[in-house]
């Protein structure tokens, strides 16, 4: 029998390892398990933290940095990639706008903003490309993407004409969108925002309801935000003609999904179908006879859209068998098998303390693909890909 070839297609475990990390991380316990083995490692995402070095990896891109403006105002240095001979940038939210960048004690949901994001967009249109590709997702604000936008020269006025502050907590005070001095490079350019939930703009099930107090909303945050992206939802109806204020992913990344929309003319693709897309993951795995792949964790969340689901997706369309591993397993686990996977395994039966993750999640990753690789080796006959 020939050497079995196995497909390794995790996402990022967040906190932990980037996707590729954990491809690699993966790939060591799985070869100390199963020595005779042809791997193949294709990093993944769903177009939240982790995509745009998951794309430019796998799709032999370029990576470049510029400073911005973080999400409270400090300067940060973030990454875009390029691919398609320069012709697409990818660029992450994440980072320059990201929840990530700020310390616990530093959050601040209604004063949290895109500016940053804007100026990453704005340095992709500087390097004169055609596609942006825009990952959402770990958002530190509830801005709406007006933050965005203002880096682009749109602005945002209160009954005096004044233009309001950065932050989505101003947004209740808005009365007038002027975007005359929009940048007129956006016309030219396809974008595509690609996010991992089907979020509203506002309401009850909408970005400051749902992710709000994950940022360190208080009800009566929550409250204020959703009114303010409530009166931003209308003036864009109003002035712009689009209505996304119930649109599903308008949500994403605090409202910088309908932002997009609205102002950049953008689409919304659910990010992980997009990114498999993208790096032609179908084409990749012809002719393995296995695909495992993974996440930090794996619950009733990885159904809706997350890269695990849509690897096993991929990989049923052509018949082959899925495991996946994460860190730690939460409840609706038990109906993973609905997504495609036909086994999951878990790193860590209980969860480690956040500080530890960084240190010792790796290797109880390895450790726990070494244990499948010797399952694997004890059951041979698993690998029988005819299309080989």
């Amino acid at each position: 029998m020939t050497d079995p070839v196995i497909a390794i297609v995790p996402d990022g475990f967040k906190g932990c390892m980037s996707s590729f990390e954990a491809a690699r991380a993966i790939e060591s316990g799985l070869r100390q398990g199963l020595p005779k083995v042809t791997t193949r490692i294709i990093p993944m995402a769903d177009g939240g933290e982790g995509t745009v070095d998951a794309m430019v990896t796998a799709m032999s891109g370029t990576r470049h940095t510029v400073r911005v403006c973080g999400p409270l105002g400090q300067s940060v240095e973030a990454m875009f990639g390029l691919v398609d001979h320069g012709h697409t940038a990818l660029l992450e939210m994440a980072s320059a706008s990201g929840i990530a960048l700020l310390a616990p004690g530093e959050r601040d949901c209604m004063g949290a903003h895109t500016l940053g994001t804007g100026e990453l967009i704005r340095a992709a249109l500087d390097r004169g490309v055609k596609k942006i590709i825009l990952g959402l997702g770990g958002s530190a604000s509830t801005d709406g993407g007006t933050g965005m936008a203002r880096a682009l020269g749109v602005r945002f006025l209160d009954h005096q004409g004044n233009e309001l502050p950065l932050g989505g907590g101003g947004l209740t005070r808005l009365h007038e969108i002027d975007v005359s001095h929009l940048d007129p490079r956006i016309k030219e350019v396809a974008i595509i925002a690609a996010c991992d939930v089907t979020t509203p703009l506002c309401g009850p099930m909408g970005a400051a309801s749902i992710f709000g107090p994950q940022k360190g909303a208080t009800p009566a945050m929550v409250a204020a935000l959703d009114q303010g992206l409530d009166q931003l939802s209308r003036l864009m109806a109003q002035r712009l003609g689009r209505a996304v204020a119930h649109l599903p992913g308008a949500g994403a990344a605090g409202g910088l999904g309908g932002g997009l929309v609205a102002f950049l003319g953008a689409q919304l693709q659910p990010g992980a179908a997009m990114v498999a897309e993208t790096i032609r993951l179908r084409q990749r795995l012809a002719g393995v006879d296995l695909v495992i792949t993974g996440e930090g964790r794996l619950d009733g969340q990885t159904l809706a859209g997350k890269a695990p689901a849509q690897v096993a997706r991929v990989a049923k369309s052509l018949g082959l068998p899925v495991i996946a591993i994460c860190g730690i397993a939460g409840p609706g686990v038990e109906h993973i098998h609905q997504a495609g996977i036909d086994a999951w395994f878990v790193g860590s039966s209980t969860p480690l303390a956040p500080e530890d993750i960084p240190r010792l999640g790796p290797a109880m990753i390895t450790t726990c693909a070494r244990r499948i690789g010797l399952l694997l080796n004890a059951l041979p006959s698993v690998f029988k890909n005819e299309t080989r």
